[in-house]
């Protein structure tokens, strides 16, 4: 199986929303190749949900889970200590009062 660089899976991510009319940027760049990847759906109400993929080792695959849900500033801090953790992650922050995400999407789960 190929495996896509984070830089290339962020650009095609921010591209694919922005074909439905989804604003994203990238407000952390991590490391090009290899950074774990943070999604922070913003639903402009004050409230946020930050998504980080998952591997279930029963079932052997990934999947996007809720890393933090509430309020924006909560969420920043979460998404904040991650990168005290790991100095390589991205952050995506994706506006959109519907709270969509496309993370369910062909392509985009797996």
């Amino acid at each position: 199986m190929i495996r896509l660089t984070s830089d290339f899976w962020v650009q095609s991510y921010i591209a694919r929303l922005s074909l439905v009319g989804i604003p994203a940027f990238v407000t952390l760049k991590g490391d090009l190749n290899a950074g774990a990847v943070f999604i922070k759906i913003n639903t402009l109400n004050g409230s946020a949900i930050a998504y980080h993929r998952s591997f279930n080792p029963d079932t052997l695959s990934k999947s996007w889970v809720i890393l933090s849900e509430g309020e924006e500033s909560d969420v920043d801090k979460v998404l904040f200590r991650q990168k005290g953790y790991d100095p390589d992650i991205w952050i995506i922050e994706v506006e959109d009062k519907l709270g969509r995400n496309l993370l369910e999407e062909e392509g985009l789960r797996d």
